[in-house]
């Protein structure tokens, strides 16, 4: 099963040498959907415990003055925007707009080729984390976080595995679009 499908070109195609002849076979996708699945399940595994240990509203320091986990609930999407709003029907709202993001995620992730190993790196990173509080919105109706960093009186929002894992993949995409070494797939 791939995460998503589209035909093999050449660029998919990669060497691969036997004692006798060297052959073309396509590149894998299952290290992505390893990746994914694996992202999906500490996020899963870690708000669990979370939820577990921490009472909502509760917090646990680990690092006094800096970082505590604090169990809160974000109904609204990232960065907890919407969070106050009562608008009818957010929890559809919030729902549809992660389907839309993954739906543009998986459209941007038919358009890589193998070189593009950063911008794959990073596309893990963010369709695991996007899954994972998508899982979260349909199965609680909000996004359990708790991550709190802080200074002095400045708290960064609260945030989960999942939400840094969306956070290190975009760096990774970003990385390979700007950093990365293009190539013209065809001649003109």
């Amino acid at each position: 099963m791939t995460l998503w499908a589209r035909p093999v070109s050449e660029s998919d195609v990669v060497p691969v040498t036997t004692p006798d002849a060297t052959v073309s076979a396509p590149v894998s996708q299952v290290p992505l959907l390893i990746g994914v699945v694996a992202i999906i399940i500490l996020d899963q595994l870690v708000k669990l415990a979370v939820v577990r240990a921490v009472p909502v509203y509760d917090s646990v320091t680990l690092i006094p003055h800096v970082l505590d986990f604090t169990h809160v609930r974000n109904t609204g999407v990232a960065f907890g925007l919407l969070n106050e709003s009562s608008l009818p029907f957010k929890g559809l709202i919030t729902t549809a707009l992660a389907l839309a993001a993954l739906g543009g995620i998986a459209m941007y992730a038919r358009q890589l080729q193998a070189h593009e190993r950063w911008a794959r790196a990073g596309l893990t990173l963010i369709l695991g984390g996007a899954f994972g509080n998508l899982i979260d919105r349909v199965r609680l109706g909000y996004v359990v976080d708790f991550v709190d960093v802080y200074w002095r009186n400045w708290h960064f929002w609260a945030f989960n595995v999942a939400d840094a894992a969306i956070t290190v993949g975009a760096v990774l995409v970003f990385f390979d679009l700007f950093l990365g070494t293009r190539h013209a797939s065809r001649s003109v």
